[in-house]
């Protein structure tokens, strides 16, 4: 372990560290790349021991998969979670590891017909690919690089031509065909200047609705470069981490919304020079692109707080009819919005191709009188009593 008094300013390959550190963890468990996580047993019967041991994760994203989706789990390692996943989402549902460790897709695949068999069905796929990459299919590239050796520089161009090819028009994932994307303590593992992509990729295999469910390990504080180039702290999930609020943030970044941590562990795991490392899940959906358009449309806030602000930066006052466009109107009509949110249709239907371009104002009142029609005047009196055993209060 690192100490102050061992710092190193040596620039180290994160990806070879966390390589060889996950091999070995292949081989023979290592406690140090977990923290205790509490599944349900009942996932767990048809999964062999050699699995179980091996499996290093810090939460349990799957609790969030539901029935007949298409998931995938970045990062599967020996496919714990995915075999998990595996039984929530049925004989109609799919589930896709990703990983790019050799040792821990052996590990994984070996069980996958007799798991199948166990539970009735086979509904797992394990594909090799870098997490930051899931365009490019690895196990495609080596059967290339295998007919075509590169032994010089003049072969580059022809090694990356069939990459582009391979990553357009045969993507290892491809572009909105997720439900669900799940990870459990792997985002942490790729290198800082890969990240931003690696999020950006989350968001393009996931389907307009779809969401991700992430537990990871974050810090209280920024992580000097001394511990970043500690391979052993790099591997162990803990100089890669980003600080709580960052990551967070880089999921808004690439537009996801309705951002919600589910679950933030009390202790930290690790403190290391007086900076805390701890796991926290989340979830996040995808689904706010495209035009906004005006269809008279209002949400009402039903608190506690006096106000809120989304990430798109609408302002809901308390109890105040809000308008907003069709598209955040269908955002706030399903979840994580839908408790604390009152939805109010107008009363004459616009159709969308009929609906003018909305002005996204971000703290927009809407008028009754708006949803309800400006030459409403329909009168309506209670028949008999108001109140009382079988009155409406």
């Amino acid at each position: 372990m690192s100490s102050k008094s061992n710092h190193s300013t040596k620039k180290i390959s994160v990806e070879k560290a966390v390589r060889e550190r996950y091999e070995q963890g292949a081989r023979a468990p290592e406690a140090a790349l977990c923290c205790p996580v509490d599944y349900d047993e009942k996932y767990l019967e048809v999964i062999p021991e050699d699995i179980l041991e091996r499996d290093y994760g810090c939460g349990d994203p799957s609790q969030y998969a539901r029935p007949g989706e298409t998931v995938l789990d970045l990062g599967s390692g020996t496919g714990k979670i995915c075999y998990i996943i595996s039984q929530k989402v049925g004989k109609e549902g799919k589930v896709i590891g990703v990983d790019m460790n050799d040792e821990m897709l052996g590990l994984a695949r070996s069980y996958q017909k007799e798991i199948g068999n166990k539970i009735g069905y086979h509904n797992i796929e394990f594909r090799r690919s870098k997490i930051q990459d899931l365009k490019l299919d690895l196990d495609k590239a080596d059967v290339f690089l295998k007919e075509n050796p590169i032994k010089d520089a003049s072969d580059l161009p022809g090694y990356e031509e069939f990459i582009e090819r391979q990553q357009k028009n045969q993507p290892l994932i491809a572009d909105a065909s997720v439900d669900l994307v799940v990870s459990n303590c792997v985002l942490n593992l790729v290198k800082d200047e890969d990240k931003k992509k690696l999020f950006c990729e989350i968001h393009r295999v996931l389907k307009k609705g779809g969401r991700v469910a992430i537990s990871d390990i974050v810090a209280d504080e920024e992580i000097p470069e001394h511990l970043k180039n500690d391979p052993e702290l790099w591997s162990g999930c803990i100089s890669g981490a980003l600080k709580e609020d960052e990551f967070l943030q880089a999921f808004a970044d690439v537009g996801f919304y309705g951002i919600r941590i589910e679950s933030r562990q009390e202790e930290p795991w690790q403190t290391i020079e007086g900076i805390e490392f701890r796991s926290l899940t989340l979830t996040a959906y995808k689904g706010k692109e495209g035009p906004c358009l005006e269809r008279n449309q209002a949400v009402i806030y039903r608190g506690p707080w006096k106000a809120v602000i989304d990430d798109d930066g609408h302002t809901l006052h308390r109890g105040e009819r809000m308008a907003v466009c069709a598209k955040t109107f269908e955002i706030y009509s399903k979840e994580p919005y839908l408790e604390d949110i009152i939805p109010l249709e107008p009363y004459e239907d616009i159709p969308l191709q009929e609906a003018e371009s909305f002005a996204c104002n971000k703290s927009a009142r809407r008028h009754a009188r708006e949803t309800k029609g400006l030459e409403y005047d329909k009168t309506e009196l209670a028949d008999g009593p108001v109140c009382g055993p079988d009155g409406c209060c």
